[in-house]
This record gives C-alpha cells, sequence and structure tokens, in this order.
C-alpha cells in the first residue's frame, strides 16, 4: 500500500499484503496460485469494516459509521493512493522467457498468465489468441483473392457469403473454448459475488435491506433522470458533432479527387490519400477525448455497484465508437455505392489506426517508463553498493509505485471489437484486412506481455468465468455484419443481372435472405451448446458428489443424535 503522510516510503506495516501473499503462494503452490492468493488478500483488506470508530485517526475529513469499508473510505478521500501487489522476479522472469522474450510459433502459456496474473487476463490474452487463430482462413482466402481479382470490385460475393458463416462460427466455437478454460481454472461455475458500494459512491447514509449495515443510499430515481436527462443528450449530441466531421471529411475527399483528375500526377495521387489519413487521426483523437468525458459521465451518475458502472461506460464507449470508426464507410457503401472509396477509405482507417496503437499502447509507455526508472535507479545505486544483484524491498516498492497503473482489459477489448468490425463488415471489399489484423493481433500479443511484464504494476487477479459483457457486444456486430453483407451481395452486379428490370424484387429478395440467414444464425447458436458435453458431465458428477456427501453429514449427525 502507498499513502499520503507516510513520506516516500511506506512503512513495514503497509507491506503486509505483499509479505503474506508470498508466505501464501510459496506455502501452497499447488493448492492457490500467486492470483487466487492476491485476490483473497484483496478481499481480507476491503472487509475491513469499522466498529465504533467515527473517523480515520489523524484523518478528520474521513468519516466512519459501524459496517464502512474502512479501504474504501482511504480510497475516497484520497489518503489511500495506492495499494498493488509487487511482482515476484523468478516467476516474472519464468513466465516472461515462456511468454514474449523468445520468438516462437507456438501458443501462449495461458495458464501460467492465470496463475502470475489471473483468470481475466488469461482470458483476454485467450481470446486475442483464439481471434487471431480463426483470422488465418479468411487471411488466406483474401491474398490470391487479392492478387487475382483485385481490380475487379464487383466480385466479392464470395467473400461476403464466407464472411456470413466465418462471424456466426467463430463466437460460438469461442464461447466453447472459453467454458473449457473457465472449467480448467474452477471459475465457470463461480457464483456471482454480492457487491459492496463502489469506492466513488456517495449519498445520504441509510440502511442496507440486505446487509443491515449502514450505507451511502441514492435515489434510484435521480441516476435515472442524470442517465436520460444529461448523459443520453450528451452522446446524442456526440454523434452528431461525429457526423458533421464525416461531411467535412468527404468534402476534403472530394475535393483531392478533383484535384488528381485536373491533373493526375504522382503527387496529386498522394494527395487523394490525405483526407483519410487525417480522418483517421482526427478518429482515434475524438475517441480518446470522448472516453473522459464518457467516464466522467459515468462517474456523475453515480453508479452504487462497480458491475452497473461498468456496464452503462461500455454501452457509452461502444455505441460513440462503433458510430464514429464505421458511420463513413456505411455511407460510402449503401448511399455513395462507390466501391473503390469504400476500399481506400478502409485500408487507410484500418492500417492508420494500428500505426498509431502501436505507438500509444507500446513505443510511447515504454519509453516513459525507461525514463522514469531510469531516474529511480540512479536514486537507488546512489544510496546502494552497486554490486548489488536484487533491490531491497523497501526499493522495489519504491520502484514500482513510480510504474503505469493497469487500468484493465477494457481498452484491450474495445481495440478488438472495432477490429472485428472492420474485418466482418466490409472485408469482403477489402480482402488484405483480415491479413493486416493477424499481424496487428501478432504484435499485439508481444507488446501487451511486454507492457503487462515491465511496464505496468502487478494488477490483483479479476476472477472470471467469460469475457462478460463484450461477448454480447461480438455478437451484436456479428449481426450486423450479416446484414452488412447481405446488402454487399445485393448490390454487386451479379446478383443485379438476376433482377434487370425490377430494383423492388431485388430489395425484397435481399431482406428475405437475410432474414433467413439471422433465423439460421439464432438456430445454429442456439443447437450449439454454449459448454461442451463433456465438462456438463463432468460439473453433474461434481454436483452429484456433493449431494451426496451432504446426505451423508446428514445421516451421521441424524445416527449421533438418536444414539445420545
Amino acid at each position: 500500500m502507498w499513502s499520503r503522510g507516510s513520506g516516500s516510503f511506506p512503512s513495514s506495516n503497509r507491506l503486509f499484503a505483499h509479505l503474506t501473499c508470498s508466505v501464501l503462494s510459496g506455502a501452497g503452490d499447488d493448492f492457490l496460485s500467486m492470483a487466487e492468493c492476491q485476490y483473497i488478500i484483496k478481499h481480507q483488506l476491503e472487509a475491513l469494516r469499522a466498529e465504533d470508530e467515527t473517523h480515520v485517526p489523524g484523518y478528520s475529513q474521513a468519516k466512519l459509521y459501524p459496517g464502512k469499508s474502512i479501504i474504501r473510505r482511504l480510497q475516497s478521500k484520497g489518503i489511500l493512493v495506492q495499494m498493488f501487489p509487487l511482482h515476484d522476479k523468478e516467476e516474472l522472469k519464468r513466465l516472461s522467457f515462456s511468454w514474449y522474450r523468445t520468438v516462437r510459433l507456438s501458443l501462449q502459456p495461458l495458464d501460467a498468465i492465470r496463475r502470475y496474473f489471473g483468470e481475466g487476463q488469461a482470458l483476454y490474452f485467450g481470446f486475442l489468441e483464439y481471434f487471431t487463430i480463426a483470422l488465418l482462413p479468411m487471411a488466406v482466402l483474401g491474398v490470391p483473392y487479392y492478387l487475382f481479382d483485385w481490380e475487379n470490385y464487383d466480385k466479392y460475393v464470395l467473400f461476403a457469403v464466407f464472411n456470413l458463416v466465418w462471424c456466426t462460427v467463430l463466437l460460438e466455437v469461442w464461447k466453447r473454448y472459453s467454458a473449457t478454460l473457465a472449467y480448467c481454472w474452477g471459475t465457470l461455475s463461480r457464483k456471482k459475488a454480492f457487491e459492496e458500494p463502489r469506492p466513488g459512491f456517495h449519498g445520504v447514509l441509510g440502511l442496507n435491506p440486505v446487509t443491515g449495515r449502514k450505507e451511502p443510499v441514492f435515489p434510484s430515481v435521480s441516476r435515472q433522470l442524470r442517465i436520460y436527462l444529461v448523459s443520453l443528450p450528451f452522446v446524442l449530441l456526440c454523434l452528431y458533432l461525429s457526423l458533421y466531421v464525416m461531411m467535412i471529411y468527404f468534402q476534403l475527399e472530394g475535393w483531392a479527387l478533383s484535384v488528381y483528375d485536373e491533373d493526375p500526377t504522382l503527387w496529386t495521387e498522394v494527395l487523394t490519400y490525405i483526407p483519410s489519413i487525417v480522418y483517421a487521426v482526427v478518429i482515434e483523437a475524438v475517441n480518446l477525448l470522448y472516453r473522459y468525458a464518457a467516464e466522467f459521465l459515468t462517474e456523475w451518475e453515480n453508479h452504487r455497484r462497480e458491475s452497473s458502472y461498468q456496464n452503462h461506460l461500455v454501452l457509452k464507449v461502444l455505441v460513440f465508437n462503433f458510430f464514429n470508426c464505421f458511420a463513413s464507410l456505411f455511407y460510402i457503401a449503401f448511399v455513395m455505392q462507390d466501391m473503390l472509396l469504400l476500399r481506400q477509405s478502409l485500408a487507410t482507417l484500418l492500417i492508420t489506426s494500428q500505426v498509431l496503437n502501436q505507438l500509444m499502447e507500446a513505443f510511447l509507455p515504454y519509453w516513459l517508463q525507461r525514463r522514469r526508472n531510469k531516474k529511480m535507479i540512479r536514486k537507488v545505486l546512489r544510496r546502494r553498493a552497486i554490486e548489488e544483484k536484487e533491490l531491497p524491498l523497501a526499493e522495489q516498492v519504491r520502484l514500482e509505485a513510480d510504474m503505469n497503473t493497469y487500468l484493465g482489459t477494457f481498452d484491450d477489448y474495445l481495440e478488438l471489437f472495432l477490429l472485428f468490425g472492420y474485418v466482418s463488415l466490409f472485408s469482403c471489399i477489402y480482402p488484405l484486412a483480415a491479413v493486416l489484423v493477424v499481424l496487428n493481433n501478432i504484435t499485439e500479443v508481444y507488446s501487451d506481455a511486454f507492457k503487462m511484464c515491465k511496464l505496468f504494476k502487478r494488477p490483483f487477479a479479476d476472477p472470471a468465468g467469460s469475457i462478460g459483457v463484450w461477448q454480447l457486444a461480438f455478437e451484436t456486430i456479428s449481426v450486423i455484419a450479416v446484414v452488412t453483407n447481405c446488402a454487399l451481395i445485393g448490390m454487386s452486379p451479379q446478383v443485379k443481372a438476376y433482377f434487370p428490370e425490377s430494383a423492388t424484387q431485388l430489395i425484397l429478395w435481399t431482406v428475405a435472405v437475410e432474414h433467413l440467414l439471422l433465423g439460421f444464425k439464432f438456430i445454429l447458436a442456439f443447437l450449439i451448446p454454449d459448454v461442451p458435453k463433456h465438462i456438463r458431465v463432468k460439473l453433474a458428477q461434481i454436483e452429484f458428489e456433493s449431494l451426496e456427501a451432504l446426505k451423508k453429514k446428514v445421516n451421521h449427525l441424524l445416527t449421533g443424535y438418536e444414539l445420545a
């Protein structure tokens, strides 16, 4: 823990969490993983509650009442600035060598990642790996399609049909794979714990009818008014501004094309790409600014539970990012119906966003952390003998306290969500999209692994049995992909040739086929069980054995009672 008022170095009692976790992980490697030990310690720290105290000693502004979580009060008042587990150098070294330090054609060590970082992080890297492997068939199909049929933009029907099948099967198989991982890690049938109030939650002190403890109470009506009268209008305003920026982009695009038509040279051809590149940079910048605004609004809405806060934040961010990133592509495809411009815009947006993400997520944090580490290590070496191989615990705390804080998998899943959208919605027009995403994901595995091990503080474990609300987000994209690809197929000259005289008939047939495919998609999702049969059998066996053990225990107690 790292708290204000304690000077530059935390006292020995504040190292309790790290020391206890070290003891637990060393004593029971086969029973509890390091991540599970940290989760237990964090849970116990958060379970510390006030009894008769009225305020935190030495901080009269930090009021306490019976049942109040002490850690949460310290966090909400800014007294407790940081609380994090320290990296285990030996374990981290072993994990690094098996994960990212050696380039090899092998799967990630998901079990080792789960033992060190927890199930939440392991499931993210599992999904990233699975998504990358699932893209390989589309990438293999896209390369010859690009090389031999690239100039004929009309022949994309086959690729669009492949997209329809691929995006449906991908998510259904992932649910089964994630269930297998969660079962092996013991989190598949984990019951959701009762959620305590968030540290930032505030309100009038009242009585919780479930726990019987005093805690802040905030009227649900007030929260709904804030959502529908402030947050929703703000999101709609941002969507309108995004639309306005998009129209400016199209004006610049038209101007660049007119210049090229008047004087077709190499420089004017390069000029035609400038508006798309600038627009892609603007999209990334606007997405970042909106993210800060969405976090502020969601915090102001004052949600009691962390899950509710996350759901509202994800909804705000996903709606805006989807509109901001894909609105121009939908406009080009279905209003302008310019497949050449659609291909160019998709390629530019995809490549520019990948380059910017790599710069912002990997290279910039690495450079900043190296500068901070050099300054800290210089200070340490002034006080310690240079020949000392390992930093003392106190210096390690100082060094890691200055590292960046890992903010969770939200941004990582958001990036994959947008990449999945680019591939599933419009990749039939630009077949190399899957190839670019595969290359991006491979570098993402190594850059994310490097950041987790070298640039970020070690996060507390996040027990999880699935990717949560992101599964629904990806499934929503897959439904939209069915509609989009059916519309693109209906617009192709091959299909239009079957309806030379009636555009209405073409539209009706396209809508009918789209509805049939959506129906097939939902039937397929219903028929394919989310949990494999052998795991369902094992879960049933465990439940049966638990009931039998309970019966034996009850019978033993009854027998003892009769004898007495």
